[in-house]
C-alpha cells in the first residue's frame, strides 16, 4: 500500500500495507475532514432538518437509517443516513438497491438520485468514524460475502471509509450486481490509497458535486 523502508538498529525492514494516514499526513487529513464538516454542518442544517421533517411525515419508521459497517482497521461503526426505504435491513443479508427499487418511499428516490440521504454522514466525520473521501463504506453483509471472492479487498479498510471516493467519481457507484463491478471499485480504492495527496481528495470533493448535480448512476 504505502511501503515505507526503515532500520532496526542494523537492520533493514520494510513496512507493508501501512495506512498513508501516519504522520503529518495524518493530521492534515483529520483536520481538514473536521473543518470541512462542520462547515457543511452549519450551512445545510436548514436542508437536513427540511429533509428529516420531509421523511417523517411521508412514511413511517425513524428519520435516520443507522446500519453496520466496518471502519479503520475492519472495526465496525455505525453509519447514519436518511431513511429513503421501506426497510432498514442490518441482517446477515442485504438487498442492494437497484433501479426502480419497490421498496423506496414516496421521497427516497429523490434522496438517493440527489444523495441528499448521504448528509448525516458528516456526523460520522465529526466522530471520527469516517473521512469526507474515501472508500465508500459497504455493510458488513457485503465485505463478509466480498472478502472471499476478491483479492486484496480488506485492505481498504486501511483507512476511514468516506462519504465519496475515487471509485464513485470514476463511475463505479450504484448497484453492484456482477462480481466485476465490485472488482472495479476495490480497485479504484486502493488506487487511491496508494497514490493519495491532499490536492487528490479536494479533485475528489470537485468531481463529487458535478456527478450529484447530473445525478449519475444514483437510485
Amino acid at each position: 500500500m504505502q511501503t515505507r523502508f526503515d532500520y532496526i538498529g542494523n537492520l533493514p525492514v520494510v513496512a507493508m500495507n501501512e495506512s498513508p494516514f501516519v504522520g503529518v499526513d495524518g493530521v492534515v487529513k483529520n483536520v481538514s475532514d473536521f473543518m470541512l464538516a462542520v462547515l457543511i454542518i452549519i450551512l445545510l442544517s436548514p436542508l437536513m432538518a427540511c429533509i428529516a421533517l420531509a421523511v417523517k411525515i411521508t412514511s413511517p419508521g425513524p428519520v435516520i437509517f443507522k446500519q453496520r459497517r466496518y471502519g479503520l482497521n475492519g472495526e465496525e461503526i455505525t453509519v447514519y443516513k436518511f431513511r429513503s426505504m421501506t426497510v432498514t435491513e442490518d441482517g446477515a443479508k442485504i438487498q442492494q438497491a437497484k433501479q426502480n427499487d419497490q421498496r423506496l418511499t414516496k421521497i427516497g428516490g429523490f434522496l438517493r438520485r440527489t444523495s441528499l440521504d448521504e448528509l448525516p454522514q458528516f456526523f460520522n466525520v465529526l466522530q471520527g468514524r469516517m473521512s469526507i473521501v474515501g472508500p465508500r463504506p459497504h455493510a458488513v453483509a457485503h465485505n463478509e460475502l466480498y472478502r472471499k471472492l476478491i483479492k486484496g479487498y480488506m485492505l481498504r479498510h486501511k483507512a476511514k471509509p468516506g462519504i465519496t471516493g475515487w471509485a464513485q467519481v470514476n463511475g463505479w457507484r450504484g448497484e453492484t450486481e456482477v462480481l466485476e463491478k465490485m472488482k472495479a471499485r476495490i480497485e479504484h480504492d486502493l488506487y487511491y490509497l496508494k497514490h493519495w495527496s491532499i490536492w487528490l481528495d479536494l479533485w475528489i470533493i470537485f468531481k463529487t458535486a458535478w456527478i450529484v448535480l447530473r445525478k449519475d448512476n444514483a437510485y
